[in-house]
């Protein structure tokens, strides 16, 4: 049994270390199924989803669902720090649990205590190891704890940068498309002389965006979870946005610039397939159809009356739905996984900015 303690420990430590580095260090996506972590959020997000399902959208659902990704993070490093802290315990108790022990605690318990103490440099002294392998242990934990702390005060600041600067853009949309965005308001704000200019800057800032959103999140994927300011924005939200107005440009509308639309189609496009399989997420067929008939002859006409016509050739038409089949399974199976609502392509009568709406 004490052999089998002493394995049993060794893989667990080895385990933990390696998740950690995966998530924490290795800057690439991780396509292995059988991950720690991956297994972590399967078993916390799958039940925390199906309950916010259960409260009412908008405001309420919002303020529950912000919990997670912050929330998940701390319960993730303490499942590493458990891991650990248990894996050396088995490893004191297969070589002989050779302690100086207190009254009161013996067995498995006090090399438990022994190696939560070390972990966490707390340095009491009243459970002690006694030969040399014990004591190496302590020393090779304590100085893993060191290491922890070090790992979690590096790892914190470089999630909330990213954070930051994915919500920063993500508020810019606001004046830009409307809240919450659409391609069609987006278009219509950007109809006006200098439009022209001030478009070709936005795709660019936004093909840069995506890039960084995609070496992010392929990262340290628990920023997805991490949900914006407003109600009625989100990361997911605002990719399609982009995603549906590079689309209508390539497909046709008049007097846009199509190249600088192209490659922000392209990266952003690249992004969601990515982030789609590292959760892996199949592509799903959006249910029902988010521009049918009526509401593509409806944005026709709010284009146009915002002068940013479309062309009303039939291979226009038969582009964009091309162009639409590249992304929309994909965003449409994030958004049902994070339970982020994809937008319209057309306003509702009436909608307000977030800054108009603020008092």
């Amino acid at each position: 049994m004490r052999n089998w303690a002493i394995a049993a420990g060794i893989l667990t430590i080895l385990i933990v270390l390696w998740d950690a580095f995966e998530t924490t260090v290795l800057p690439r996506r991780v396509s292995r199924r059988f991950r720690l972590t991956r297994i972590f959020y399967r078993i916390t997000w799958n039940p925390f989803r199906s309950i916010a399902r259960g409260i009412r959208a908008g405001n309420p659902r919002e303020n529950f669902l912000s919990i997670f990704g912050p929330l998940s993070l701390l319960l993730l490093l303490a499942t590493w720090a458990l891991g650990l802290i248990i894996g050396f315990a088995m490893l004191h108790w297969g070589l002989g649990s050779h302690l100086s022990l207190p009254p009161g605690i013996s067995g498995f318990a006090a090399d438990l205590y022994l190696s939560g103490s070390t972990f966490f440099t707390l340095g009491l002294g009243d459970v002690a190891p006694v030969s040399g392998a014990s004591r190496l242990l302590t020393v090779v934990e304590g100085g893993m704890g060191f290491g922890f702390l070090a790992l979690v005060i590096g790892y914190l600041p470089i999630l909330s940068q990213a954070f930051s600067r994915r919500e920063a853009t993500i508020a810019l949309l606001d004046a830009r498309a409307g809240s919450p965005p659409t391609a069609a308001e987006l278009l219509r704000r950007h109809g006006s002389a200098d439009g022209g200019e001030a478009l070709i800057a936005l795709f660019r800032e936004w093909e840069r965006w995506s890039a960084e959103l995609l070496e992010s999140h392929v990262s340290f994927p628990v920023l997805a979870y991490y949900r914006s300011q407003h109600d009625n924005q989100s990361w997911v939200a605002a990719m399609t946005t982009i995603l549906d107005v590079c689309s209508l440009v390539v497909a046709g509308v008049e007097a846009a610039p199509t190249r600088d639309a192209r490659l922000a189609f392209a990266m952003a496009r690249h992004a969601v397939v990515d982030l789609a399989r590292v959760f892996l997420q199949d592509p799903i067929e959006s249910r029902p159809d988010r521009l049918p008939e009526e509401e593509l002859a409806r944005l026709k006409q709010f284009l146009a009356a915002a002068g940013m016509p479309m062309k009303s050739d039939a291979g226009a038409a038969q582009y964009l739905v091309h162009q639409r089949r590249m992304y929309e399974p994909y965003v449409h199976a994030l958004s049902k996984f994070l339970l982020m609502p994809l937008p319209a392509w057309v306003p509702p009568a009436g909608a307000k900015d977030n800054w108009q709406a603020t008092q």
